[in-house]
């Protein structure tokens, strides 16, 4: 039987570049964006000569990248060899499978163990899809003559092939041209994977979460579980430690995330040295994983809109780099920096939590204000205020814009001292331009920044497509994506199907 598993991706509103560094805090969006894994056997059943062997088949299916690998699993060692690939290899799925089948030999008991060896020797099928919001798709867009807008977008089907690179004539040995948009594709990924996996092996259990928010956040003891190999899988298959938050809201949803410190990943970074894998995983599950999680999503009726500005998007390891670098030659300036910065993300995150308060204390209060100001522009905010409890709320967004524009200011000084272009030009006119539009309480770049994308918070859906409507005459195109508060989750059935049906219909 398939084991289906999906999981957001994510928009990092604060922390960027802080969030690297204990006990610095990021508020992190996951988004209606998912990555789906599907596990299934390879084989029906069993031969009766494989009951012996020391191999498994494992089979990795990517349609929209028309990609397919074969390996060949030790059972005894839980290591990869790639048999035969029409594509580079996918890091980030090997280490999911390898880190996933030895979590489960290493927190079976015996007689489990004897189930999962003759599951592993039906062989694991695993096919990964990625919603379309992950990749740009705007070329394809253009090339139909369709207007840059989310309409477009819309039009296209679920899980759309993604193109080539067209100076290519062998399909076999080209690479695909992947534009991303910055939402965390290999994280949610790593995640998805882990997290069928790891049903699919019978480790966790993932049917009993609650799907009405992940309010056990911290006490699920399988949601944990998928945390901690999604981490390892991610970190080891990147190469660095990085400081988890994508993997963490793929987890865990939208959260205010503060990272684990690195050192618990050490004995995963030595198992290059010849460490049995299953050893290395019962110590990474027993290390302190010191993160915190803590729930957090936008106000009520707010929207965020995220816009892709199509000009090529930036390194974020590179940029980072340049950050640290900047750090080390001139560390009193990026200090007093950096602390200008984490207290204006300290009083978004204030006023962000004000509205949601006043939203459950007020309601009414809260929806007339969220309502009135979605039509007038923000210096007309405080007039549309007619009781106290209003004008709260009023206070509240506005202190918000002020956060953030600090938030943007601090982000371009510390870019223009390491030198890269944390908040472009071309980005600063457009998100001053956001800013000054009816509705709209926040605008900047997310994460890293550079030119992967920009986001908005609107009050309610009219604002966001107004904004949507003036970032295509910018050539912006506005994407689909919204907030989904909600980690990662089981599925009743391969999302193909789910399309299909309602093709049907």
């Amino acid at each position: 039987m398939a084991v289906v598993a999906s999981a957001p991706g994510k928009v990092l509103l604060t922390g960027g570049y802080l969030i690297l560094e204990r006990p610095n805090a990021g508020i992190v969006l996951s988004t209606n964006a998912r990555f789906y894994a599907i596990v299934k056997p390879l084989y029906d059943e069993i031969k009766p000569d494989s009951l012996a062997s020391e191999w498994t088949d494992v089979k990795l299916t990517s349609p929209q990248m028309s990609r397919e690998s074969i390996y060949k699993m030790s059972v005894k060692h839980l290591l990869l060899q790639c048999a035969s690939s029409s594509h580079s290899r996918n890091t980030f799925v090997e280490y999911a499978v390898q880190y996933s089948v030895a979590a489960a030999y290493a927190s079976l008991d015996n007689d489990k163990k004897n189930v999962l060896h003759k599951l592993l020797l039906q062989g694991l099928d695993i096919t990964i899809l990625g919603c379309n919001d992950f990749y740009s798709y705007r070329n394809q867009i253009e090339t139909l003559g369709l207007p840059l807008s989310p309409e477009s977008l819309a039009t296209l089907t679920p899980f759309t092939s993604i193109t080539f690179n067209s100076g290519e004539s062998n399909v076999e040995n080209c690479k695909p041209e992947v534009a991303k948009t910055g939402l965390g594709s290999s994280a949610a990924m790593t995640t998805a994977v882990v997290a069928a996996l790891l049903n699919y092996l019978g480790v966790v259990n993932l049917s009993s979460l609650s799907k009405d928010r992940h309010h056990e956040m911290k006490d699920s003891a399988d949601l944990n579980v998928v945390h901690v190999i999604a981490q390892t899988a991610h970190c080891i298959a990147q190469g660095k430690v990085g400081s988890g938050f994508d993997v963490g809201s793929a987890v865990y949803g939208s959260q205010r995330y503060v990272r684990f410190s690195p050192e618990v990943l050490s004995s995963a970074q030595g198992a290059v040295e010849g460490k049995p894998l299953d050893e290395v995983i019962i110590d990474v599950l027993k290390g302190k994983w010191d993160h915190e999680s803590t729930e957090f999503s936008l106000p009520p009726l707010m929207t965020l809109l995220l816009g892709e500005p199509g000009t090529g998007g930036s390194s974020t390891p590179s940029m980072v780099g340049a950050v640290k670098k900047w750090q080390k030659s001139e560390p009193r300036k990026s200090r007093d920096t950096w602390t200008k910065l984490s207290d204006a993300n300290s009083a978004l995150e204030t006023q962000l939590s004000m509205l949601v308060k006043l939203a459950e204390e007020h309601w009414y209060a809260y929806k007339c204000v969220i309502d009135s100001c979605s039509m007038c522009r923000s210096e007309e905010w405080i007039e549309r205020a007619r009781e106290p409890s209003q004008v709260e709320v009023v206070k509240a967004l506005l202190g918000s814009r002020d956060a953030m524009l600090e938030i943007r200011y601090h982000m371009r000084q510390m870019g223009e001292a390491a030198g890269i272009p944390i908040e472009p030009e071309s980005q600063t006119q457009l998100l001053d331009a956001t800013m000054m539009m009816e509705g709209v309480v926040l605008a900047g770049v997310p994460g890293a920044g550079g030119f992967d994308a920009i986001f908005a918070v609107t009050l309610g859906e009219t604002s966001s497509t107004n904004v949507a409507n003036a970032w295509s005459s910018d050539n912006v195109l506005a994407m689909l994506v919204r907030e989904d508060p909600h980690g990662v989750a089981l599925e009743s059935s391969d999302p193909r199907n789910s399309y299909q049906a309602l093709h049907i219909q």
